[in-house]
């Protein structure tokens, strides 16, 4: 898999040394990188040169890459990038990083953008994820499609404890995709048995995320209340 990453700040750096680490063929597009930062990669190959321009995409080779990462902190520059990839070179998977969370609702198919992220909503994610047992935490939205990927913490007296993973009743379009037990994935199969605190990870649409809840708590409520911090009323 070829990949061209646009931005090679710390947040590009870091994508490419892991994609690289994984065997993955990467190219690095930046304006003023310097040969101290080119040298910190030396694996990776570097385009100098505004990735705004058709040029400089074109000495990159975009259309030959599989993916496409517009990992700079201005999301003007990823928006235009994601789109000239899309009409320009026709790359099939484009990802893109978004800075400032009001800026979100640009970030989809019209721009050209496969996947957003957002570390704002990652942030916040993880936040929550921490301190929630019970409640399905969003991880990420994919751009084009309400199907979020979601997390939830099984209450120490869910009704589904001692359940295996298959008989459960899942709200439509719901899939059981991972589950991590004592920090370990597992990939869940029907007669995987759920145990407390299992974190699980689901592909859902919101419209199904109260009974994801509903369906995981203990007898009579929605929530473990003696799972839960007390992080004052307003707290969610």
């Amino acid at each position: 898999m070829r990949v061209v990453i646009i931005g090679a700040g710390s947040v590009g750096r870091s994508i490419a040394r892991e994609l690289i680490s994984k065997g993955r063929s990467v190219t690095l597009i930046d304006r003023a990188a310097s040969e101290e930062k080119q040298a910190s990669i030396p694996q990776a190959r570097w385009v100098l040169g505004d990735a705004a321009e058709i040029g400089v995409l074109s000495d990159a080779d975009l259309s030959t890459a599989d993916v496409v990462v517009a990992a700079t902190g201005d999301d003007k520059v990823n928006l235009v990038t994601s789109m000239l990839a899309k009409t320009e070179f026709l790359v099939p998977r484009t990802v893109a990083r978004v800075s400032h969370p009001s800026n979100e609702w640009m970030f989809g198919p019209m721009w050209g953008v496969d996947v957003a992220v957002s570390t704002p909503r990652m942030m916040t994610a993880l936040v929550e994820e921490a301190v929630s047992v019970g409640r399905a935490v969003t991880l990420f939205t994919f751009a084009g499609s309400p199907t979020r990927m979601v997390e939830i913490t099984i209450p120490r007296a869910s009704r589904m404890i001692g359940r295996a993973a298959g008989t459960l009743e899942w709200p439509p379009q719901c899939v059981l995709v991972g589950i991590i037990r004592d920090g370990q994935p597992i990939a869940p199969t029907p007669h995987d048995v759920l145990e407390p605190h299992d974190e699980l990870l689901l592909l859902a649409e919101p419209a199904h995320l109260r009974a994801i809840e509903e369906l995981l708590s203990p007898a009579g409520t929605a929530e473990d209340p003696e799972e839960l911090p007390s992080l004052g009323a307003d707290a969610h």
